[in-house]
């Protein structure tokens, strides 16, 4: 028999794991990816019968891929299943080739061979011409969950006109790339609707394109005959890096997701005439203008206890769009923890702050014959303007649009379709409880005993008191965790789902 040494068998013992410590890893990274699926990947892998014997039009464009980065409208048209027959694009195009407000003609896809019609310009919302034939519109596109971002207003039209031509109307949904917890600004007034700003939604709505599309539809009679592929794996929770989503630009100026997190304040800037950083690597995330002087604008802006965000003084030349080729001071934006930034208030904070130092320089859009400026479009009313010009606090401002905010809160909840309910919690705090991840018994009941008063206030549909509750307890979980009375792994996935249900009441 042969003798093997010590280290020899520990040598063999090693190199026999790394074929099963391989396929661990392979298939843990399998699992990973297989836990989240966006719409299109659940329509295409397990709901196509939908499609059966029916002419689909789709609506997309540059986003509407799947996590291998294959376009919808290259594998919807390459399926022998499904019979594609025309393509929409909104602002930007189907290809994405389009800058801000550039009007895309009729033309046939080159690739495909399909009509492109554009819903973006003369016509935004789709004429029965442009419908003739179709059984089904299929809306694939990512939004960035900004009011003003005008992909949402396309859907919105679409619905409507397929619901008056008796065409089926189904959105793939998406991530809200900005997250579903947070909802922040204020409510459009109806007196200043356009397409920057459609319907009484808050600037940053916290929903999926699938949750607005219902919340549209029955709000505001749009009478689609609708359906959402719901993704799988998704919670409010998330960010988009908590997906294993690429990020590809919905449009030429959001290139990053840096951009889509500051977008729903920056872009306000849009509304004077500073620039907001369009012609460089940088929009929205750049802000400035030739009469600023970045370093105290940043200094200011740092002073003003603005929560998860940083200013730093920058200087940059746009190639094009507001002060093109001259040197602009001013400042970025370089967000320290997402979950305390507030855009919206941040945004404000910038131009009523450039407002104050630079009376003499600054200015608002110039107001139309009705007396709105693009300022008005973009927050939605005409009476933060006036604010502003009045001396009037941010915190003030915020404070007024408060209580319509909350409204909205209560609308919204009846339209989430990625909802978590206390017993779900209670659930996993008994789970981690069997696999020991407690300090004691102690630790346990103090979760539970908490979690009960939640559950009582969901069932009675006491919003306030869930939403005030479900706060505290998730601030009892960070003082379990900072005093070692529950596990890393049970803290991160409690208060996963925690932020998932504050994310529902507010």
């Amino acid at each position: 028999m042969k003798k093997w040494s010590f280290a020899t068998l520990v040598v063999v013992f090693l190199i026999a794991l790394i074929p099963a410590a391989v396929a661990g890893d392979g298939t843990d990274e399998a699992k990973e990816q297989e836990s989240f699926s966006p719409g299109v990947e659940v329509l295409l892998n397990k709901q196509l019968d939908q499609l059966e014997g029916k002419n689909v039009g789709l609506i997309t464009n540059p986003t509407g891929v799947d996590q291998e980065l294959n376009s919808i409208v290259d594998t919807l048209h390459n399926d022998q299943d499904v019979n594609l027959v025309s393509l929409y694009g909104p602002e930007h195009g189907v290809r994405g080739s389009e800058q801000a407000g550039g009007y895309v003609e009729f033309y046939i896809d080159e690739r495909t061979g399909l009509p492109v019609y554009s819903l973006y310009g003369e016509t935004r919302k789709p004429t029965p011409e442009m419908l003739e034939g179709v059984d089904v519109l299929l809306f694939d596109i990512q939004d960035v969950g900004t009011r003003f971002y005008t992909y949402i207003y396309t859907m919105a039209y679409a619905m409507e006109a397929a619901g008056e031509n008796d065409i089926e109307f189904m959105v793939l949904d998406r991530p809200n790339p900005i997250g579903g917890v947070n909802v922040e600004g204020p409510v459009l007034d109806s007196d200043y609707s356009s397409f920057v700003g459609l319907y009484p939604i808050p600037l940053r709505h916290g929903m999926t394109v699938g949750e607005l599309a219902l919340l549209f539809n029955e709000e505001f009679d749009l009478n689609a005959d609708l359906s959402v592929v719901e993704m799988d794996g998704w919670e409010r929770w998330m960010d988009y890096d908590d997906t294993p989503l690429e990020w590809v630009l919905p449009s030429p100026n959001m290139p990053t997701l840096d951009t889509a997190n500051v977008y729903s304040g920056a872009a306000l800037i849009e509304g004077t005439n500073v620039s907001e950083g369009r012609g460089t690597t940088k929009p929205f995330e750049l802000i400035g203008a030739p009469f600023i002087d970045g370093t105290d604008l940043a200094e200011a802006l740092n002073d003003a206890g603005l929560s998860g965000v940083q200013f730093r003084s920058a200087y940059f030349t746009p190639q094009f769009s507001k002060h093109a080729g001259e040197l602009s001071g001013g400042v970025e934006i370089h967000i320290k923890d997402k979950g305390a930034y507030q855009p919206v208030k941040t945004g404000l904070t910038i131009v009523k702050t450039i407002h104050d130092m630079y009376p003499d320089d600054f200015a608002f859009r110039a107001e139309n014959s009705a007396g709105v400026s693009f300022f008005d479009n973009l927050i939605g009313n005409g009476w933060v303007r006036e604010e502003i010009k009045n001396g009037t606090s941010v915190d003030a401002i915020v404070a007024q649009w408060q209580e319509g905010l909350d409204d909205f809160k209560d609308v919204r909840r009846d339209y989430l379709l990625y909802t978590t309910s206390t017993q779900e919690i209670i659930d996993m705090v008994e789970q981690f409880e069997a696999e020991g991840a407690f300090a004691d018994d102690e630790a346990v009941r103090a979760l539970t005993m908490h979690l009960t008063a939640v559950d009582r206030f969901e069932q009675s549909e006491s919003a306030d008191k869930v939403a005030k509750h479900i706060r505290s307890f998730r601030l009892l979980l960070d003082h379990q965790l900072d005093n070692e009375q529950i596990s890393d792994e049970a803290y991160e996935a409690l208060k996963h789902k925690t932020e998932s249900m504050i994310g529902q009441w507010g």
